[in-house]
């Protein structure tokens, strides 16, 4: 059949398709509460009886903490393997919440309707995009238009503990030609976008110490080295007059953008005042010669994610104090080496000290960057395959935060992600009132559809 009538068939079933996403939003999968601990059990278990109703061969696998759901279809020749996460946020601050969180509807907005309950973006509605596609294919056609197979998490929002082992553990079987990974969101509002690049990150802590206990500004102010003082002018000197980042060593690793790829930014025409305007800012603050898509997308970065030290309650206290400590974490892009660039921060930090003030690191994560390598002509079908189905051609795009998933998939199996979503800056994910718009969930679902068709 052609690929039109597995079209129609998603325009006719959506809302039954509809159906089926809110029953699984009941479900109070948090993942991070020992209290929900059967709720998450009862999603994995649900989401094996709808792949089993439409002939995967679905199972859940238990793991130390909460099980994954792993299926298998009959379909021959490209094996394309899904990645979603059916475990969701916690919901507080609950009064935040217009509804019950887990008592999900279809809500009329003045954009359009939307499915508004925990979950409903990230990630069980993009997840569902997944199932529903292969649902319509198979009815349509009676099989599968390639070997397609699902791996569902259930820790997802929870640091994903139980998920490195279990791919090393089941690595032959869970091995594809593609991994496709529905986390992510449009550019705007109908811009559709693949993912292929995404930012490492490297945390340190610092902790620098003066003298060997707090003392008064009024006896030891001037005398006395304050290790504020210090630490102050060491996070000061991390960026230069331009943006750069002023750790030796760093930029080794960090590519020039492919012009093809400038030409797709380019062609995306972002605002960047309206981006900044919209949390009350106006000027970009990193490097100056690279436009603000680059610095979010495909430059790297160091950001002091909190500074403090000596007294700070209410009022006033004239202390010097003995200790200052503050939370500094990098992105990295390309090649970046976060384990070279974390000796490197630490000997410059040491080579700032004065003699009287000693430092101690605590180590927060090290993970480099992922770049999906676009060569491999899966993903130019997939790009001409989402410009079909959405207003604007689909874009090859970065992604200024971290999908630990995309890279374990390059780093235990071999296999190259292609990640694709739906969502929209507007969702409310890991936020009251959570939504995902029909149309991002119709659309969805037909777009999978669409690339199914171009990859097979």
């Amino acid at each position: 059949m052609p690929l039109s009538d597995v079209l129609a068939r998603i325009d006719a079933d959506l809302p039954a398709a509809t159906d089926r996403l809110l029953h699984l939003l009941r479900i109070p999968s948090i993942s991070t509460d020992p209290a929900f601990a059967a709720d998450c059990d009862r999603a994995a278990d649900w989401l094996v009886a709808e792949l089993q109703a439409i002939g995967f061969d679905a199972s859940k696998r238990a793991t130390p903490g909460h099980p994954m759901v792993v299926a298998h279809g009959d379909g021959e020749g490209i094996h394309l393997m899904f990645y979603g996460h059916y475990d969701v946020q916690p919901v507080d601050p609950l009064d935040l919440w217009d509804r019950d969180p887990f008592d999900p509807q279809i809500e009329d907005t003045a954009r359009g309707k939307v499915i508004r309950g925990r979950g409903s973006s990230d990630d069980k509605g993009q997840l569902m995009t997944f199932v529903e596609a292969c649902r319509a294919w198979k009815a349509v056609n009676g099989s599968l238009p390639a070997k397609i197979s699902f791996f569902f998490e259930g820790e997802e929002e929870s640091g994903s503990p139980s998920l490195v082992p279990f791919m090393q553990e089941n690595a032959e079987e869970l091995k594809s030609d593609v991994a496709l990974i529905c986390d992510t969101g449009l550019f705007g509002d109908s811009t559709p976008a693949i993912v292929t690049m995404l930012r490492g990150l490297l945390g340190e802590e610092l902790t620098i110490t003066g003298p060997a206990k707090d003392l008064h500004s009024g006896m030891y102010g001037g005398a006395a080295m304050n290790p504020i003082r210090v630490l102050s002018k060491i996070i000061a000197a991390l960026h230069d007059d331009t943006g750069r980042i002023t750790v030796p060593g760093f930029y080794d690793g960090v590519p020039e953008l492919p012009p093809e790829i400038a030409a797709q930014w380019q062609a995306l025409d972002f605002d960047h005042s309206a981006f900044l305007g919209e949390v009350g800012l106006a000027k970009p603050a990193g490097e100056q010669d690279r436009s603000a898509l680059e610095m979010i997308w495909s430059r790297p970065t160091c950001e002091v994610n909190g500074i403090w030290g000596g007294y700070t309650g209410e009022g006033f206290k004239t202390v010097l104090p003995s200790q200052a400590h503050a939370k500094i974490s990098f992105r990295l892009v390309g090649t970046q080496d976060p384990h070279k660039i974390r000796e490197s921060f630490r000997a410059y930090v040491q080579s700032m000290l004065p003699p009287d003030c000693t430092v101690d690191f605590k180590a927060h994560g090290a993970s480099p960057a992922s770049q999906m390598e676009i060569g491999d002509p899966a993903f130019e079908k997939a790009r001409a395959a989402l410009s079909d189905e959405w207003p604007n051609p689909a874009a090859y795009v970065g992604c200024g935060g971290s999908i630990p998933i995309a890279g374990y998939f390059k780093t235990y199996l071999g296999t190259d992600a292609m990640l694709i979503g739906f969502g929209k800056d507007d969702d409310q994910i890991h936020s009251p009132n959570e939504k995902y718009d029909v149309e991002s969930f119709h659309k969805g679902i037909r777009s999978w559809a669409r690339i199914l068709d171009a990859l097979s």
